[in-house]
């Protein structure tokens, strides 16, 4: 008997999409840190928006998977 899919590829990409436009908005925003010399935070940012980037990128890809 075949299990039935639990997860939802539609709600997994828009999610993953959504991560993306958010990690894209960090990482252009960031200079205005620099501009501030308040690089920690600059460099705070560039993490998250990597990190975000990196699971919205996988979620996305895994969406696509069958």
């Amino acid at each position: 008997m075949a299990e039935p899919r639990t997860r939802n590829a539609r709600r997994e990409r828009l999610v993953g999409l959504l991560l993306l436009g958010i990690a894209v908005v960090l990482l252009f925003s960031s200079p205005t840190w620099f501009t501030r010399d308040q690089t920690a935070v600059a460099v705070a940012q560039i993490v998250v928006a990597l990190l975000l980037a990196g699971v919205g990128g996988f979620l996305v890809k895994r969406a696509q998977t069958p």
